[in-house]
C-alpha cells in the first residue's frame, strides 16, 4: 500500500480539529473538558498526520493542557517534542517534510531584569541587602525580573514598591546589559532604570529584603564586592556619573507598531 492510499485510509477515521495558521501549518488546542484516553489520543494523532501531509501542512502544534499530561508519551512516540510549557500547559510540535529542516520559531529565549536607581534630594541612593542570592551581604540596587506584558520602566517602579515601600516615577533608562548562557541556558537582558522618590519612608518587604536605607552614592559605589565585579563596578560609575549631571540616558517615548498600532515605548535620547 503506498503513502497517497494510507492517507486516504486515515482521512476516512477521525481526525483532530485544528486551526490553519499563516506558515502552512496547524494548531490543536486539546480541551480539558473533553477526557481523551491514550489509544484514541494516538489513532486519532496517527490519522490527522496522514491527512495533513496529504493537505502539504508543515508544522503541527499540540497544545496539551496538563489535565492531559497522559497523552504526552502519545505524541512522542509519533515524533512530536517539546517546544514550550507554561504552569497550565504543554506545547508540542511536529514537522511533517522531514525532508527539510522545521522553520519552528524559538520560545523564551531572554529573561528580562531590572535595576533601579532611586536618588533622593539629598544625593542618597535607595538599597537593600537582600536574605539570599548572590549578593548576600551587600547592599544592591533593589532589583528584580520583568513580569509577562509588562514595560520595563513600569516593572523598576513596581519592584523598588514591593521592597521599600518607596512609591517612584520613571526617569530614565540609564544602561543594559546582555548575557548569554544564563538563566536555565537562556540569554539574559538586564535594565539599569533611574527612579525619581515620591516618598522617602522605607517600608521594607520582609519575605526577601533584609535591610533597606538611603544610603550616600560614593559610600555605596566604594563597597568592596561591589568593586570586586566589573559589571557592577561599571553600572556604580554610571549611577555616580548621572548624579554629578555627566551623563545622559534613554527616555521612554511612547509610539505605536508599525504593523498593528499597539501602543509600546521606544527607548531613545530625546530629540
Amino acid at each position: 500500500m503506498d503513502s497517497f492510499e494510507e492517507a486516504s485510509i486515515d482521512i476516512k477515521m477521525e481526525i483532530f480539529e485544528a486551526i490553519e495558521d499563516n506558515y502552512r501549518g496547524v494548531i490543536v488546542n486539546m480541551k480539558k473538558e473533553e477526557p481523551m484516553d491514550f489509544l484514541k489520543f494516538h489513532t486519532m494523532l496517527k490519522a490527522s498526520i496522514s491527512y495533513w501531509r496529504l493537505k502539504g501542512k508543515k508544522g503541527v502544534w499540540i497544545k496539551l493542557p496538563i489535565e492531559l499530561a497522559h497523552l504526552v508519551n502519545a505524541a512522542v512516540k509519533e515524533g512530536f517534542w517539546y517546544h514550550h510549557a507554561e504552569a497550565t500547559y504543554l506545547m508540542l510540535v511536529y514537522w511533517i517534510p522531514h525532508e527539510i529542516p522545521h522553520t519552528f520559531p524559538a520560545y523564551a529565549s531572554h529573561r528580562i531584569g531590572i535595576g533601579a536607581f532611586v536618588l533622593n534630594q539629598d544625593g542618597q541612593v535607595l538599597v537593600v541587602k537582600e536574605k539570599s542570592g548572590d549578593m548576600t551581604g551587600t547592599w544592591k540596587l533593589p532589583t528584580g525580573v520583568v513580569d509577562e506584558g509588562e514595560d520595563i520602566h513600569m516593572a523598576a517602579v513596581r519592584e523598588v514598591q514591593e521592597e521599600t515601600g518607596i512609591e517612584t516615577e520613571f526617569v530614565e533608562l540609564l544602561a543594559f546589559r546582555q548575557s548569554h548562557k544564563s538563566f536555565f541556558g537562556k540569554s539574559d537582558l538586564f535594565f539599569i532604570c533611574m527612579l525619581k522618590p515620591l516618598n522617602f519612608t522605607i517600608n521594607k518587604q520582609e519575605t526577601e529584603i533584609e535591610e533597606a536605607k538611603w544610603m550616600p552614592m560614593e559610600e555605596y559605589a566604594s563597597q568592596s564586592k561591589v568593586n570586586q565585579s566589573e559589571l557592577s563596578k561599571m553600572i556604580a560609575n554610571i549611577c555616580v556619573a548621572k548624579k554629578e549631571e555627566q551623563y545622559n540616558g534613554f527616555s521612554a517615548l511612547l509610539t505605536t507598531t508599525g504593523h498593528s498600532s499597539k501602543k509600546c515605548y521606544l527607548y531613545s535620547n530625546n530629540i
